[in-house]
């Protein structure tokens, strides 16, 4: 924004201030030869070195969903702001993202999105962590992940279906990628006219704050076209900055360079962070023919979803235990929680359903997640089940298609050997259903 201007590139004494001038595309050049001239000789075109790390990576991107908890079929939305004060999180932006977040993860199912947000390092510390994670709590309880500003912005970047962000360089790479990218904050005031951000602002399509979320990004990603600005003017020499900073900076130092190729530390594999939540679920669910159910799961909605099962459908509220709302416990109609099957805290997952059910006496199934492939369930009746599939997503949404067809009449025998098929979207999943002898609890 003030980067070529000569407040920022000149001394007092009217001599640059730096010895070399990184740009990373011919245009930023132009630009600096218009604004200030003076500091033209110091100009090095040098390439994007953070773009090249997020182009050295672009195969790792399957890796970069798992490590965030992201699932074959699910769509991942990242968010990120800049830290200006009319970005989407600044003040001038009507404090938008805050409100957004909670929205995004109560309107979109929750296993068919996954959603993240980037925050610029200076609003973590320009706010404090703590301030921001009391903001954004209850889009923490429904799901929502906050990637580290530091480390992990690039991999999430890449591992994005989509980002909804502002005049910020985390949402002009993901543009450069060709990425879908809808626009929540466009300040074109705080912006260089001449600058490609400024054509990107201009042209990138805008988010409707005050309408549903889910058509928007539906339309978004099915109807997508690349603009061109941003993977032209973002580097002038893709992949090529290692090599050409090298040089500069043995240069600087006047010692020669090197023998061997100018390499940058390659992203690393992020840990693994699926989503949390224990803000109660309303789930939506549909018997589709023999053995099959869908299922359509909604963190803490702020209304009653629009797919709202038709009769042949159902509706139960499903409950973390860790909910911080003891009061959604009392009326739930599947408990669950996750942990190990040895974990002492909570014992055996037999002891744990049965202690939950025992609390918990309107509960009509209780589910210990002990993997990400895998739950134990009990019923009312007491009757201890495992359920196991090859796929990857929420083990949960399994007790709950459990639920659904148990509350609809059917029974455990009529899923016998073939197992549970549950579609959750586009995805469908396989479950095997094992029953464990167990003495009534």
């Amino acid at each position: 924004m003030f980067g070529l201007s000569r407040e920022w590139l000149l001394g007092e004494d009217g001599a640059p201030v730096a010895d070399a001038l990184v740009l990373s595309h011919p245009e930023q050049l132009e630009r600096l030869r218009a604004a200030c001239p003076e500091a033209v000789h110091t100009a090095v075109l040098a390439g994007d070195p953070c773009f090249d790390r997020v182009l050295a990576a672009r195969g790792n991107r399957e890796r970069y969903r798992g490590a965030l908890g992201t699932h074959p079929g699910q769509r991942l939305v990242l968010l990120n702001s800049t830290w200006h004060t009319e970005s989407l999180f600044g003040d001038g932006g009507d404090d938008l993202l805050p409100a957004l977040l909670p929205r995004l993860t109560s309107e979109l199912p929750a296993d068919e999105y996954r959603v993240a947000a980037v925050l610029h390092p200076n609003i973590w510390y320009g706010h404090s962590p703590g301030q921001i994670r009391i903001w954004l709590d209850r889009a923490r309880r429904a799901g929502l992940t906050l990637v580290d500003p530091l480390d992990g912005w690039r991999q999430a970047l890449l591992a994005a279906d989509a980002v909804i962000g502002d005049h910020g360089s985390v949402t002009y790479y993901a543009a450069a990628l060709g990425t879908p990218v809808l626009l929540g904050a466009a300040p074109l005031a705080a912006l260089d006219p001449d600058a490609p951000i400024s054509d990107f602002v201009r042209e990138a399509p805008r988010l409707n704050a005050t309408a549903p979320l889910r058509p928007q990004l539906d339309a978004l990603i099915s109807e997508h076209q690349p603009l061109p600005g941003p993977a032209e003017f973002t580097t002038s020499h893709p992949g090529g900055s290692a090599a050409r900073l090298r040089r500069l900076f043995y240069g600087q130092l006047g010692l020669p360079e090197p023998d061997g190729p100018a390499l940058l530390e390659p992203l690393p594999l992020p840990p693994y962070e699926p989503p949390s939540r224990t803000a109660p679920l309303r789930v939506l669910t549909w018997l589709r023919g023999s053995g099959e159910v869908t299922v359509e799961r909604y963190a803490d909605p702020r209304s009653e979803p629009s797919s709202h099962p038709p009769g042949d459908g159902e509706v139960h509220l499903a409950v973390h235990e860790d909910t911080r709302d003891p009061a959604q416990l009392a009326i739930a109609d599947v408990v669950f929680r996750e942990g190990s099957a040895t974990d002492p805290r909570f014992g055996p997952p037999a002891r744990w359903t049965a202690e939950t059910l025992l609390r918990h006496p309107h509960s009509a199934l209780a589910a210990y997640v002990t993997s990400p492939s895998a739950c134990t369930v009990r019923t009312r009746d007491s009757r201890l089940l495992h359920l196991t599939t090859e796929s990857t997503a929420d083990p949960s949404v399994y007790a709950s298609a459990l639920h659904a067809w148990l509350a609809a009449g059917k029974s455990v025998e009529e899923l016998m050997p073939e197992g549970l098929t549950v579609r959750t979207g586009a995805a469908v999943h396989s479950v095997q259903i094992t029953s464990v002898r167990v003495t009534p609890a």
